[in-house]
């Protein structure tokens, strides 16, 4: 779903006191970008914030980090974000233009997350050679587990079948065991959920929403980066 480009996009982003302009500066201190030392999340791929401002303004104990690689989509997250904490500047959440594929250098060991976000990736389902680009596909996990606390989560959404059940595969076989998973989100009664802008069209069309939480386990697998490339499911 592709949004066309904003005028206001690098204005709105220049007057945010909470947008980060250069990550990897942050990297292992992202901390520092609060105004309280308190457990971080992070979402991947926030989108226009419509969920992740709902989330930071209701659960002001915990710091957000959210992040798109789309700086004009980000732009409209920052007027969600307003929105939502109104007169009141918002202390736990910041954004950041961040290309997940090389998250490696914009987060590590001490940066301690200990939840993370997957909110409706892109499937990749076009050519078997692009599932190496999944969100939560290996080559992406072992780099979570790299800046996650032990015991961190990951909570997943799609309303993609076959995603769904690779992503099931791929937590496994990296580390992480499944505690929570359900077919169907609305249906299941689970609280609090969060909807994105992606959660309320796709329901709104009918379809089911797919949804787990993954818990890290202590012992990682070796790493084999040749077979992470070339992973299929």
């Amino acid at each position: 779903m592709r949004m066309r480009r904003k005028p206001w996009t690098e204005p709105v982003l220049a007057n945010c006191a909470y947008f980060v302009e250069r990550p990897s500066e942050h990297r292992n201190r992202w901390g520092e970008c609060f105004q309280a030392p308190q457990p971080m999340h992070l979402e991947i791929g926030c989108g226009k914030g419509v969920a992740t401002s709902r989330m930071a303004h209701e659960n002001p104990g915990v710091n957000y980090i959210a992040i798109d690689e789309v700086r004009h989509v980000l732009a409209v997250a920052v007027r969600n974000t307003d929105a939502a904490y109104g007169d009141t500047p918002p202390g736990n959440i910041v954004y950041s233009a961040v290309d997940a594929m090389r998250i490696y250098d914009t987060f590590g060991p001490e940066d301690r997350i200990e939840r993370i976000y997957i909110r409706f990736p892109n499937p990749w389902d076009e050519r078997a050679k692009h599932h190496k680009r999944r969100l939560t596909h290996p080559r992406q996990l072992m780099q979570y587990r790299d800046f996650m606390t032990p015991g961190g989560e990951i909570w997943f959404k799609t309303d993609d079948a076959a995603l769904f059940t690779a992503s099931r595969r791929y937590l496994g076989e990296c580390g992480f065991e499944i505690v929570y998973q359900t077919d169907d989100l609305h249906a299941s009664g689970f609280t609090p959920n969060y909807e994105s802008e992606h959660e309320l069209l796709f329901t709104g069309q009918g379809k089911a929403i797919r949804f787990l939480i993954a818990r890290m386990l202590p012992d990682a697998p070796e790493r084999n980066t040749e077979a992470e490339k070339e992973y299929l499911p």
